[in-house]
């Protein structure tokens, strides 16, 4: 289960972000701190800690260094 969460967070990497403009407030980057998270916390708490992390990413939410817990 996490290789096919890494994979869809791998896929959008490759094949949408680059499309949009370059606007992530965080480091590191929220796809990349969903694969940490998924490997580190696996598929169900690491996909949690993944998707909080993004709805954290908007223009009043927070910015600057958030690692993995």
């Amino acid at each position: 289960m996490k290789s096919v969460l890494i994979g869809f967070v791998r896929f959008y990497q490759a094949a949408v972000s680059p499309y949009l403009p370059n606007a992530c407030r965080y480091t590191p980057t929220c796809s990349q701190y969903a694969i940490e998270a998924i490997r580190k916390h696996g598929a169900i708490r690491g996909g949690w800690l993944g998707l909080k992390r993004i709805s954290r990413c908007h223009p009043w939410g927070g910015h600057g260094y958030d690692p993995v817990p």
